[in-house]
């Protein structure tokens, strides 16, 4: 028995091939680790800038948007008229609506006394604005005018707020030129059309742009009964509404704001230029070294053919170096993605992330990376004429 499991033995002849050149294997997989590691950059800041740009969107309490045709994204907003969103109210799945003003107003800072670009959004507090419950509670104190809530994962740029508001100081700035006072904090992010974001009533979004008309709103919040298709509402309500209005689902909302950033700017195609440079690089680093290897061992793979070995399981032997090189490649790559995301979410405050979509996405790309070479390389082998290699 013990001589048949000898003679079946398997010899890892695609681990020998690469281990044979400890140094010329480290060379492969810092390559392949550099692609990785760059292809999760691009992907993430890529993927994160689109998260970040509709923070505020998942946040909102409604079923169903509207917002003017005229508004191409959360960074340049039209108005509306108000009744529009009033009118919605005669549908009989309709149970609530929030009416909400959204524009960008100059924040001082406190401390340097420096001014900066900040989202402001201003609603009715009795209203229902977000899903947490605990943001409900807070938005009750904006009930008086001239209060705020300042988002405390803004960018250091607005001041230290957060920080002044928790030691108990009493925090007072300016925003359009008028005073307003910081009376909570709440947990929103910046994106990338916005830096910091804060939160007021209607009353005192209008005190501070007074050239907003009361009449007019950007962007209409609609609720619906339990139970009810909001898709079926939205195509109810385009058909009794002018078409001064678009109605949108919230996951339409969404994907309207995400597509503006992914279409209409640059973003997109940077971020996934870089992952396929990262993927073209990565590609010539393997390649030359699965080259050098099959060249150098020419003589013992055509020795095996002269023994009658077949050209496939001779090939088979590259394909696993190209598997192995792309696990040992992906593994530091994976690890350094985790710290370098951790470390722009900190100094950036992004939501740049680890996602097992991406995860095995960039696995995907390295695998055919290196399996794409392996079968360049290969080419060597099939062309190899055990006569003339003796």
């Amino acid at each position: 028995m013990i001589p048949d499991l000898w003679n079946k033995r398997c010899i890892p002849l695609a681990w020998l091939l690469l281990t044979r050149q400890p140094l010329r294997l480290m060379v492969a997989l810092a390559g392949i680790s550099f692609a990785g590691i760059l292809m999760f950059m691009q992907l993430g800041f890529r993927d994160g800038l689109f998260d970040a740009s509709v923070t505020v969107h998942r946040m909102f309490d409604a079923d169903l948007v509207l917002i003017s045709p005229r508004s191409m994204s959360s960074i340049g907003m039209s108005g509306f008229p108000r009744r529009r969103l009033v009118q919605t109210m005669a549908h009989p799945d309709v149970r609530g609506i929030t009416p909400v003003n959204w524009n960008f107003l100059l924040w001082r800072n406190p401390e340097t006394l420096t001014t900066r670009s900040i989202l402001a959004l201003g609603f009715e507090p009795s209203s229902s604005l977000f899903t947490d419950p605990e943001l409900a509670i807070k938005t009750m104190s904006l009930n008086r005018r001239g209060r705020v809530l300042f988002d405390e994962l803004s960018r250091n740029e607005f001041g230290p707020i957060a920080r002044w508001f928790r030691e108990g100081r009493q925090v007072e700035t300016e925003v359009a030129g008028k005073r307003v006072r910081v009376v909570g904090l709440v947990a929103l992010g910046p994106s990338f059309g916005a830096d910091g974001n804060l939160i007021a009533s209607r009353e005192t979004f209008l005190e501070l742009l007074p050239t907003t008309s009361p009449g007019s709103i950007e962007i209409g919040l609609v609720r619906l009964q339990v139970g009810s298709d909001p898709s079926s509402v939205q195509k109810s309500l385009i058909k009794s509404l002018p078409n001064d209005v678009q109605i949108f689902t919230k996951q339409e909302f969404i994907d309207f704001e995400k597509n503006y950033w992914r279409n209409s700017t640059s973003i997109g195609f940077i971020f996934s230029l870089g992952a396929a440079m990262g993927f073209i690089v990565g590609s010539v680093i393997v390649y030359q070294i699965l080259y050098s290897d099959v060249s150098d061992h020419l003589p013992e793979y055509a020795t095996l053919m002269a023994m009658g070995y077949r050209i496939k399981t001779l090939l088979g032997v590259v394909a696993r170096e190209g598997f192995i090189l792309a696990v040992m490649g992906y593994l530091p790559a994976y690890g350094a993605g985790q710290g370098l995301y951790a470390i722009v979410r900190s100094s950036t405050k992004l939501p740049v992330a680890m996602d097992s979509e991406r995860a095995i996405f960039v696995f995907f790309l390295i695998l055919v990376m290196c399996m794409g070479s392996a079968l360049l390389a290969m080419r060597r082998l099939v062309d190899a004429d055990p006569a003339e290699i003796f």
